[in-house]
């Protein structure tokens, strides 16, 4: 597929010698250009949810039969226990 792009001169030369150096053509450097920015997208798009455990026993005994709306209270002093 052709297209059109506007690229910025000094960055344009550099893919022109470049392309020389390696003995490969101006359109092989971009398309592997894009190939590595979009690989590197892709990766840097996974989302890993950091370990956020704390110490201790556990759910304390006189919480553990509680609804989640008194465990909420509980937490933020809103209500009674």
């Amino acid at each position: 597929m052709k297209t059109t792009l506007d690229i910025a001169d000094h960055l344009l030369k550099s893919a022109k010698a470049a392309a020389r150096r390696e003995g490969t053509t101006l359109r092989e450097i971009v398309e592997r250009s894009l190939r590595a920015e979009l690989k590197d997208r892709r990766i840097k798009k996974t989302f890993q949810l950091r370990d956020a455990s704390v110490e201790g026993q556990g759910v304390r005994t006189e919480a553990a039969r509680l609804s989640w709306e008194q465990l909420r209270d509980l937490s933020y002093g809103t209500g009674e226990r």
